[in-house]
């Protein structure tokens, strides 16, 4: 019986160790900085500015895993821009993400192909591009309804030095 006792303090304590919380559980929010790589122009069809913002640019596999996960704030005039070389369909979701986003995709013209506004945080559910992009920018939920923004809507971007 003693034996049994001290086994399971043991594995108790290896398990609290380990870190055992579920995937289903959503991860603690946390304060983690903007890093501002460039910025971002929003453009009308006769090529003036709509609005600018700054952005972090995700274009490693790793800050393309991780994106906004876990951030619980993003400037209001800030995003993340997801840069990818090659077109393709693209799929997020926002597993440990407790930020509404707005979402949308770019097409390799620079044109926004679509947009989904007001994502719901820490859900499962895919949300995915119509047809081929080659970017996607995500912004805080709200952003592109005041700034009167959607598909066709010209984006030019570039990084600032550093």
């Amino acid at each position: 019986m003693r034996f049994r006792g001290a086994a399971l303090g043991a594995l108790i304590g290896w398990a609290a160790l380990s870190g055992c919380a579920s995937d289903t559980e959503p991860r603690v929010a946390q304060d983690i900085a903007f890093r501002g790589d460039g910025v971002l122009d929003f453009l009308r069809p006769d090529s003036t500015v709509i609005t600018r913002i700054a952005i972090e640019i995700a274009d490693t596999d790793s800050s393309q895993i991780r994106g906004l996960m876990d951030r619980r704030s993003l400037p209001d005039r800030g995003g993340m821009l997801f840069y990818y070389e090659e077109l393709a369909p693209r799929s997020f979701w926002m597993r440990s993400t407790p930020l509404p986003l707005d979402i949308m995709f770019i097409g390799g013209d620079g044109r926004i192909v679509n947009v989904v506004p007001r994502t719901t945080p820490y859900s499962d559910n895919r949300i995915e591009s119509e047809g081929t992009v080659q970017h996607v920018l995500e912004v805080r939920a709200g952003f592109t309804e005041r700034n009167d923004i959607g598909p066709g809507t010209i984006v030019r971007w570039r990084r600032t030095e550093s």
